[in-house]
């Protein structure tokens, strides 16, 4: 390109779909064909199939193809979170190995990272891995696991030193799942959804070789993909079918469906703002001065969190990395989350508790109320977001504690 501008990278990949989009293509087909032409990720490192151009041409060719109506990289988390730590953290011989058909589709992911006994504290997390010839040996529990039931590979962190303090002794792995060794168990939420798993291992095995980056460095890895996660929430689902029909976006279209069903509750989860007005109207409470005053509450954080959304967006496109304005964003959501559930409460009163009513808002309402106390939890808890804020924004000391200089092992 001779100039770099948007003007210029969309005229240039507006030439190249012109000539290669064609939807009749398998999903897989067309988009191996978008990842050899490094339009796929054009600001990932020729290397690993893209172009070396700056963050913001991510976009503008994600605008091209939002246009055009075709499919762009996969949805779920193998092109959020393990791509990018991937391509980070790995060796040259696992890149090479995985990094293609996680962004072409060919593989499905999920992420194992809490245990029943290590949530918000991750550092306390006793799945262990021992080294065995050319494999590691895996075992322990993981907990709340999306997608885990039907994906190819996992991220996962587990313990490979004991007598060393706990941050110190986490590795970071890839891991088959479909092996006898991992055991997929389903768990059944208030709200009545099943979005979850969890995963028991037993001597599940890896080649030595899916150890991402060094031993011992996990948790340092893990906080590349944990960045990267406080993003991924505000995913929006694509639309094909309205710009044309053909194979690679009937698949396209399919994909979409059966991700998105695993969140068909997380708009109820972040406290559903969108309904506030249209229930106090249809409640006769529209004139009530405490329930304006909710709704008035609700609206204006709302856009002040949009706002500091809006700011983080611009630090990626300039190609700054994923870093701790994410955790006031999550911060923030969390406190939205629970003035909407007030507000709706303060509206709707005893009704708000009906799983069924005369419309079909009625029912929202009362998973609003029980999906809520998800948002301060999932993606790390609003204890740890504060930490996050007060050490890396503030500046503030790190919170004490005994444990950074005792041996896991002997702390337990």
């Amino acid at each position: 390109m001779t100039s770099l501008d948007e003007a210029t990278v969309n005229q240039e990949f507006t030439a190249w779909i012109t000539d290669n989009w064609d939807p009749s293509l398998s999903l897989l087909a067309w988009r191996d064909r978008l990842v050899t032409s490094g339009w796929m990720v054009p600001s990932w490192p020729t290397r690993w199939f893209g172009r070396g151009l700056p963050a913001w041409t991510d976009r503008v060719v994600a605008d091209v193809l939002r246009e055009v109506g075709a499919p762009g990289t996969p949805i779920g988390s193998g092109m959020s979170l393990a791509a990018p730590t991937i391509l980070e953290h790995a060796s040259e011989q696992l890149s090479d190995e995985l990094i293609r058909p996680t962004i072409s589709g060919e593989l499905s992911w999920c992420q194992l990272f809490s245990e029943p006994g290590a949530g918000s504290d991750l550092a306390s997390l006793t799945t262990s891995a021992v080294l065995d010839g050319d494999e590691w040996v895996l075992n322990g529990q993981k907990v709340w696991n999306t997608s885990a039931h039907h994906a190819d590979l996992a991220i996962v962190v587990a313990r490979t030193n004991w007598d060393v303090p706990k941050h110190r002794g986490i590795s970071y792995f890839v891991l088959p799942m479909k092996q006898t060794g991992v055991e997929v168990r389903g768990i059944r939420q208030m709200n009545r959804h099943s979005s979850f798993n969890e995963v028991f291992l037993t001597d599940a095995r890896l080649p030595r070789h899916y150890l991402v980056g060094e031993e011992g460095d996990g948790w340092r890895i893990a906080r590349t993909t944990l960045a990267h996660e406080r993003t991924f929430a505000t995913l929006r689902r694509p639309s094909y079918r309205s710009r044309g029909a053909g194979r690679a976006v009937i698949e396209a279209e399919q994909e979409a469906e059966e991700h998105f069903a695993t969140y068909v509750w997380y708009p109820q989860r972040a406290g559903r703002a969108d309904l506030l007005v249209d229930q106090a109207r249809r409640h006769g409470r529209s004139d009530d001065p405490i329930v304006r005053q909710r709704i008035a509450d609700v609206i204006s954080f709302q856009r002040a969190n949009e706002w500091t959304l809006l700011r983080a967006r611009a630090a990626r496109a300039l190609g700054r990395p994923p870093g701790s304005e994410g955790s006031i964003g999550k911060l923030a959501a969390s406190e939205l989350a629970r003035r909407c559930a007030l507000a709706h409460s303060a509206i709707a009163g005893a009704q708000g508790l009906l799983v069924e009513g005369p419309t079909s808002n009625d029912a929202i309402v009362a998973e609003v109320l029980v999906s809520t106390p998800a948002q301060s939890i999932a993606g790390g808890t609003d204890e740890i977001q504060r930490n996050i804020i007060g050490e890396n924004i503030l500046g503030l000391p790190r919170e004490p504690t005994n444990d950074h200089d005792t041996p896991f092992g002997r702390a337990r």
